[in-house]
Order: structure tokens, then C-alpha cells, then sequence
């Protein structure tokens, strides 16, 4: 099972267990992050797609770090002109273990073992 969800201004594919970089979300190390806008979600062959997006769908995930990426190197220069800018940057990323994608479906199946269970 997986999943495309939007954050961010990206597309992102996520399975259960994937650990994905996103840009820099405002939550602590450790704290349980909901994504709602699921784009597309395919379980064992069958592809439920939304318009935008697929109602009662949503994929959670645990925060595991934040960082700094690699260091890129912004140079600007103008030929004949003595103009030249040396400038570093990092960018911020936030690192999410995904731990589960809940669909509509699941969610019935849950209550109906939750009934079987009490009676």
C-alpha cells in the first residue's frame, strides 16, 4: 500500500516504514505529524484517486529529526564587469518516519473486528 501526498508545494510517494526529507514543518523531534492532502492512495492493485484530494484518507507519521542539507555554493558573476558574489546555503529539512496510512476502508474493518470481539 502507498500513497502520493502533497506538502510542502511537492508531491511526495509514501509506503508504511518509508523515512522521507521534507522542507522544515514546525513540530518538535518526536510529535505524531497528520497529512490530509492525499492525492492518491492504491491498496493490492486498487487505485482510489481524489479530486483534489481523497476524502477520509490520511497518512500519519513521526517527526525524527531536524537538519541541515548539503551545502551548495551560489556564485554570481558578470563577465567584464568586476561583479562577483560568493554565497553558501543550506536548506532546512525535517525528517518523518511514516507509520500508517489510514483509509475509509480500514476503518470499517477495524469496527466491525471491535464488534466481533464484543460479541
Amino acid at each position: 500500500m502507498y500513497a502520493i501526498i502533497e506538502s510542502c508545494g511537492r508531491q511526495y510517494k509514501v509506503a508504511e516504514g518509508d523515512v522521507v526529507f521534507f522542507e522544515k514543518l514546525d513540530t518538535e523531534e518526536g510529535k505524531k505529524v497528520t497529512f490530509d492532502k492525499v492525492i492518491l492512495v492504491s491498496n493490492d492493485g486498487k487505485v482510489q484517486i481524489g479530486n483534489p484530494y481523497v476524502k477520509g484518507v490520511k497518512v500519519e507519521g513521526k517527526v525524527a529529526a531536524h537538519g541541515k542539507g548539503r551545502k551548495i555554493v551560489v556564485f554570481k558573476y558578470k563577465a567584464k564587469k568586476n561583479y562577483r558574489r560568493k554565497q553558501g546555503h543550506r536548506q532546512p529539512y525535517t525528517k518523518v518516519e511514516i507509520t500508517s496510512i489510514k483509509t475509509a476502508a480500514k476503518k470499517a474493518e477495524k469496527e466491525e473486528v471491535a464488534e466481533k470481539v464484543e460479541a
